[in-house]
Protein backbone atom coordinates (compact mmCIF):
# COMPACT_ATOMS: atom_id res chain seq x y z
CA UNK A 1 0.00 0.00 0.00
CA UNK A 2 1.38 3.41 -0.98
CA UNK A 3 2.14 6.02 1.65
CA UNK A 4 0.93 9.60 1.34
CA UNK A 5 4.40 10.96 0.47
CA UNK A 6 3.27 14.02 2.41
CA UNK A 7 4.88 15.73 5.41
CA UNK A 8 2.81 18.88 5.71
CA UNK A 9 0.48 18.09 8.65
CA UNK A 10 0.20 21.48 10.33
CA UNK A 11 -3.05 22.09 12.23
CA UNK A 12 -4.26 25.65 12.69
CA UNK A 13 -5.28 27.04 16.05
CA UNK A 14 -8.95 26.19 15.52
CA UNK A 15 -8.05 22.49 15.07
CA UNK A 16 -5.96 22.48 18.26
CA UNK A 17 -8.88 24.02 20.11
CA UNK A 18 -11.27 21.35 18.82
CA UNK A 19 -8.88 18.56 19.82
CA UNK A 20 -8.39 20.05 23.30
CA UNK A 21 -12.15 20.38 23.85
CA UNK A 22 -12.66 16.77 22.77
CA UNK A 23 -10.07 15.63 25.32
CA UNK A 24 -12.12 17.48 27.92
CA UNK A 25 -15.24 15.62 26.75
CA UNK A 26 -16.72 18.84 25.37
CA UNK A 27 -17.54 20.56 22.09
CA UNK A 28 -16.87 24.13 21.00
CA UNK A 29 -20.28 25.80 20.97
CA UNK A 30 -19.85 29.56 21.27
CA UNK A 31 -17.53 32.31 20.18
CA UNK A 32 -16.57 32.81 23.81
CA UNK A 33 -15.31 29.20 23.93
CA UNK A 34 -12.92 30.05 21.10
CA UNK A 35 -11.73 33.29 22.75
CA UNK A 36 -11.22 31.48 26.06
CA UNK A 37 -9.18 28.73 24.36
CA UNK A 38 -7.04 31.23 22.46
CA UNK A 39 -6.31 33.08 25.70
CA UNK A 40 -5.34 29.80 27.38
CA UNK A 41 -3.03 28.96 24.47
CA UNK A 42 -1.16 32.26 24.83
CA UNK A 43 -0.79 31.65 28.57
CA UNK A 44 0.57 28.17 27.76
CA UNK A 45 3.22 29.78 25.55
CA UNK A 46 4.20 32.02 28.48
CA UNK A 47 4.56 28.90 30.65
CA UNK A 48 6.86 27.35 28.04
CA UNK A 49 9.01 30.49 28.08
CA UNK A 50 9.37 30.19 31.86
CA UNK A 51 10.33 26.53 31.50
CA UNK A 52 12.79 27.27 28.69
CA UNK A 53 10.90 25.18 26.14
CA UNK A 54 11.23 27.30 23.02
CA UNK A 55 14.76 26.88 21.69
CA UNK A 56 13.47 27.14 18.11
CA UNK A 57 12.97 30.87 18.80
CA UNK A 58 16.70 31.47 19.36
CA UNK A 59 17.98 34.29 17.15
CA UNK A 60 21.51 35.56 16.61
CA UNK A 61 21.60 39.35 16.69
CA UNK A 62 24.27 41.97 16.09
CA UNK A 63 24.47 45.34 17.81
CA UNK A 64 26.86 48.13 16.91
CA UNK A 65 28.41 49.60 20.06
CA UNK A 66 29.01 53.33 20.51
CA UNK A 67 31.85 54.90 22.46
CA UNK A 68 30.76 55.90 25.94
CA UNK A 69 27.43 54.02 25.83
CA UNK A 70 27.24 51.01 28.15
CA UNK A 71 23.50 50.19 28.28
CA UNK A 72 21.70 48.85 25.17
CA UNK A 73 18.23 47.48 24.36
CA UNK A 74 18.02 43.71 24.03
CA UNK A 75 16.82 43.72 20.44
CA UNK A 76 16.19 46.20 17.64
CA UNK A 77 15.10 49.64 18.84
CA UNK A 78 15.06 52.26 16.11
CA UNK A 79 13.30 55.51 15.35
CA UNK A 80 12.38 56.83 11.91
CA UNK A 81 13.30 60.47 11.42
CA UNK A 82 13.38 63.11 8.72
CA UNK A 83 17.17 62.90 8.41
CA UNK A 84 20.01 61.47 10.48
CA UNK A 85 23.11 62.65 8.64
CA UNK A 86 23.97 65.63 10.85
CA UNK A 87 23.86 63.74 14.15
CA UNK A 88 26.76 62.10 15.99
CA UNK A 89 26.79 58.48 17.16
CA UNK A 90 26.90 58.39 20.96
CA UNK A 91 25.24 61.77 21.52
CA UNK A 92 22.01 62.25 23.44
CA UNK A 93 18.89 63.39 21.61
CA UNK A 94 16.01 65.19 23.30
CA UNK A 95 12.37 65.48 22.24
CA UNK A 96 11.26 69.08 21.95
CA UNK A 97 7.69 68.35 23.09
CA UNK A 98 8.01 65.29 25.31
CA UNK A 99 11.40 66.03 26.89
CA UNK A 100 12.26 62.33 26.41
CA UNK A 101 15.93 61.46 25.92
CA UNK A 102 17.96 58.61 24.41
CA UNK A 103 21.46 58.03 23.07
CA UNK A 104 22.18 57.27 19.40
CA UNK A 105 24.06 53.98 19.04
CA UNK A 106 24.19 53.90 15.22
CA UNK A 107 22.55 55.34 12.12
CA UNK A 108 21.45 52.37 9.96
CA UNK A 109 20.14 54.65 7.20
CA UNK A 110 19.76 58.32 6.30
CA UNK A 111 16.33 58.37 7.94
CA UNK A 112 16.76 56.21 11.04
CA UNK A 113 18.58 55.96 14.37
CA UNK A 114 19.29 52.96 16.54
CA UNK A 115 18.85 54.21 20.10
CA UNK A 116 19.08 53.18 23.72
CA UNK A 117 15.91 52.61 25.75
CA UNK A 118 14.44 56.13 26.09
CA UNK A 119 13.92 57.96 29.33
CA UNK A 120 10.37 59.18 28.80
CA UNK A 121 8.16 58.69 25.74
CA UNK A 122 8.92 60.35 22.42
CA UNK A 123 5.97 61.85 20.53
CA UNK A 124 5.46 61.43 16.79
CA UNK A 125 6.15 64.60 14.75
CA UNK A 126 8.09 66.31 17.53
CA UNK A 127 11.49 67.90 16.95
CA UNK A 128 14.60 66.01 18.09
CA UNK A 129 17.75 67.92 19.02
CA UNK A 130 21.27 66.49 19.33
CA UNK A 131 23.04 67.30 22.58
CA UNK A 132 26.50 67.46 20.99
CA UNK A 133 25.89 68.37 17.35
CA UNK A 134 22.88 70.64 18.03
CA UNK A 135 21.39 69.16 14.84
CA UNK A 136 17.61 68.88 14.59
CA UNK A 137 15.19 66.57 12.82
CA UNK A 138 11.59 65.41 13.10
CA UNK A 139 10.41 62.08 14.52
CA UNK A 140 8.29 60.48 11.79
CA UNK A 141 6.41 57.93 13.93
CA UNK A 142 6.20 56.59 17.46
CA UNK A 143 9.04 54.33 18.61
CA UNK A 144 8.08 50.61 18.58
CA UNK A 145 9.33 48.45 21.45
CA UNK A 146 7.87 45.20 20.06
CA UNK A 147 11.14 43.55 19.03
CA UNK A 148 12.95 44.45 22.25
CA UNK A 149 10.08 43.40 24.51
CA UNK A 150 9.89 40.05 22.68
CA UNK A 151 13.34 39.19 24.08
CA UNK A 152 13.47 36.75 27.00
CA UNK A 153 17.17 36.27 27.69
CA UNK A 154 20.69 36.11 26.26
CA UNK A 155 22.24 32.65 25.98
CA UNK A 156 25.77 33.68 24.98
CA UNK A 157 27.58 36.75 23.70
CA UNK A 158 30.83 37.87 22.08
CA UNK A 159 32.42 41.14 20.99
CA UNK A 160 33.55 41.36 17.35
CA UNK A 161 36.40 43.58 16.20
CA UNK A 162 37.53 44.46 12.66
CA UNK A 163 34.29 43.13 11.22
CA UNK A 164 34.47 42.04 7.57
CA UNK A 165 38.26 42.12 7.38
CA UNK A 166 40.90 39.37 7.35
CA UNK A 167 41.69 40.22 10.98
CA UNK A 168 38.11 39.88 12.24
CA UNK A 169 38.02 38.41 15.73
CA UNK A 170 35.20 37.35 18.04
CA UNK A 171 36.00 37.40 21.76
CA UNK A 172 33.61 35.72 24.17
CA UNK A 173 32.41 37.85 27.09
CA UNK A 174 31.16 36.51 30.41
CA UNK A 175 27.79 37.05 32.05
CA UNK A 176 27.63 38.40 35.59
CA UNK A 177 24.80 38.70 38.11
CA UNK A 178 23.10 41.91 39.21
CA UNK A 179 25.09 41.90 42.47
CA UNK A 180 28.40 41.33 40.70
CA UNK A 181 27.68 44.12 38.22
CA UNK A 182 26.68 46.47 41.03
CA UNK A 183 29.97 45.71 42.80
CA UNK A 184 32.10 46.88 39.85
CA UNK A 185 33.68 50.09 41.19
CA UNK A 186 34.68 51.68 37.87
CA UNK A 187 31.66 51.36 35.60
CA UNK A 188 32.71 54.29 33.39
CA UNK A 189 36.08 52.75 32.49
CA UNK A 190 36.36 52.66 28.69
CA UNK A 191 37.92 49.63 27.00
CA UNK A 192 36.82 46.52 25.10
CA UNK A 193 33.78 45.08 26.93
CA UNK A 194 34.52 41.82 28.76
CA UNK A 195 31.37 41.28 30.86
CA UNK A 196 27.64 41.81 30.54
CA UNK A 197 24.57 41.81 32.75
CA UNK A 198 21.04 41.22 31.42
CA UNK A 199 18.59 43.61 33.07
CA UNK A 200 15.31 41.76 32.52
CA UNK A 201 12.83 44.60 32.66
CA UNK A 202 9.59 44.79 30.63
CA UNK A 203 11.87 46.37 28.02
CA UNK A 204 15.04 44.28 28.57
CA UNK A 205 18.49 45.87 28.51
CA UNK A 206 22.05 44.54 28.38
CA UNK A 207 24.63 46.41 30.47
CA UNK A 208 28.27 46.15 29.39
CA UNK A 209 31.54 46.49 31.23
CA UNK A 210 33.88 47.97 30.30
CA UNK A 211 32.13 50.82 28.52
CA UNK A 212 33.14 50.67 24.81
CA UNK A 213 36.04 52.95 23.90
CA UNK A 214 37.05 54.45 20.54
CA UNK A 215 39.98 52.13 19.77
CA UNK A 216 37.87 49.79 17.61
CA UNK A 217 34.47 49.47 15.95
CA UNK A 218 32.95 46.99 18.38
CA UNK A 219 29.94 44.84 17.49
CA UNK A 220 28.08 42.79 20.07
CA UNK A 221 27.09 39.36 18.74
CA UNK A 222 24.58 37.52 20.90
CA UNK A 223 22.12 34.64 20.83
CA UNK A 224 18.81 35.66 22.33
CA UNK A 225 15.76 33.65 23.32
CA UNK A 226 12.53 35.30 22.15
CA UNK A 227 8.83 34.87 22.75
CA UNK A 228 6.78 32.43 20.72
CA UNK A 229 4.47 34.24 18.29
CA UNK A 230 1.04 34.93 19.76
CA UNK A 231 -2.01 32.87 18.88
CA UNK A 232 -4.15 35.57 17.26
CA UNK A 233 -6.45 34.52 14.43
CA UNK A 234 -7.91 31.01 14.63
CA UNK A 235 -6.60 30.38 11.12
CA UNK A 236 -3.01 31.00 12.26
CA UNK A 237 -0.56 28.12 12.48
CA UNK A 238 1.11 28.04 15.92
CA UNK A 239 4.77 28.99 16.05
CA UNK A 240 5.94 25.53 17.14
CA UNK A 241 7.82 22.76 15.29
CA UNK A 242 6.20 19.42 14.44
CA UNK A 243 7.76 17.54 17.36
CA UNK A 244 5.93 19.78 19.87
CA UNK A 245 2.39 19.23 18.55
CA UNK A 246 1.52 16.58 21.20
CA UNK A 247 2.81 18.79 24.04
CA UNK A 248 0.85 21.80 22.79
CA UNK A 249 -2.38 19.79 22.47
CA UNK A 250 -2.02 18.18 25.91
CA UNK A 251 -1.18 21.52 27.53
CA UNK A 252 -4.15 23.31 26.00
CA UNK A 253 -6.49 20.49 27.05
CA UNK A 254 -5.20 20.75 30.64
CA UNK A 255 -5.61 24.55 30.70
CA UNK A 256 -9.19 24.22 29.40
CA UNK A 257 -9.98 21.51 31.94
CA UNK A 258 -9.13 23.95 34.74
CA UNK A 259 -12.09 26.06 33.59
CA UNK A 260 -14.52 23.65 31.96
CA UNK A 261 -13.84 20.04 32.97
CA UNK A 262 -12.38 19.91 36.50
CA UNK A 263 -13.22 16.21 36.77
CA UNK A 264 -10.61 15.49 34.08
CA UNK A 265 -8.05 17.98 35.31
CA UNK A 266 -5.72 15.56 37.12
CA UNK A 267 -5.65 13.10 34.23
CA UNK A 268 -4.99 15.82 31.64
CA UNK A 269 -2.34 17.44 33.82
CA UNK A 270 -0.46 14.13 34.09
CA UNK A 271 -0.65 13.72 30.30
CA UNK A 272 0.62 17.27 29.79
CA UNK A 273 3.56 16.84 32.18
CA UNK A 274 4.49 13.55 30.46
CA UNK A 275 4.39 15.16 27.03
CA UNK A 276 6.31 18.13 28.35
CA UNK A 277 9.08 15.93 29.76
CA UNK A 278 9.47 14.18 26.42
CA UNK A 279 9.57 17.47 24.53
CA UNK A 280 12.01 19.07 26.99
CA UNK A 281 14.34 16.06 26.83
CA UNK A 282 14.43 16.33 23.03
CA UNK A 283 14.78 20.12 22.89
CA UNK A 284 18.49 20.35 23.71
CA UNK A 285 21.84 20.95 22.08
CA UNK A 286 23.94 17.97 21.06
CA UNK A 287 27.70 17.90 20.67
CA UNK A 288 30.49 15.37 20.44
CA UNK A 289 32.00 14.14 23.71
CA UNK A 290 35.74 13.60 23.92
CA UNK A 291 37.37 12.04 26.98
CA UNK A 292 41.11 12.23 27.62
CA UNK A 293 42.47 10.10 30.46
CA UNK A 294 44.85 11.74 32.91
CA UNK A 295 48.41 10.46 32.97
CA UNK A 296 48.35 10.82 36.77
CA UNK A 297 46.51 7.52 37.03
CA UNK A 298 48.73 5.47 34.73
CA UNK A 299 50.83 2.73 36.30
CA UNK A 300 54.14 2.24 34.61
CA UNK A 301 55.54 -1.32 34.61
CA UNK A 302 59.27 -1.66 34.01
Amino acid sequence: MATSDSKDFSPDIAEYVEEAFERCGLEVRTGYDLRSARRSLNLLFADWANRGLNRWTIQQKTLSLAQGVSVYPLGDLTMTVGGSGSFTVGETITGGTSGATASITSAPSSTSFAITVPSGTFTASETLTGGTSAATTTLSSAVSFEDTQASIDILSAAVRQNSGTSTQTDTSISRVSRDDFLSIPSKRTQARPTQYYVDRQVTPRVRLWSTPDSSSDYILIYDRLTRIDDADALTNTPDVPFRFYPCLTAGLAYYLALKKAPQRMQMLKAMYEEEFERAAAEDRDRSSLSLTPSRDYYTFIS
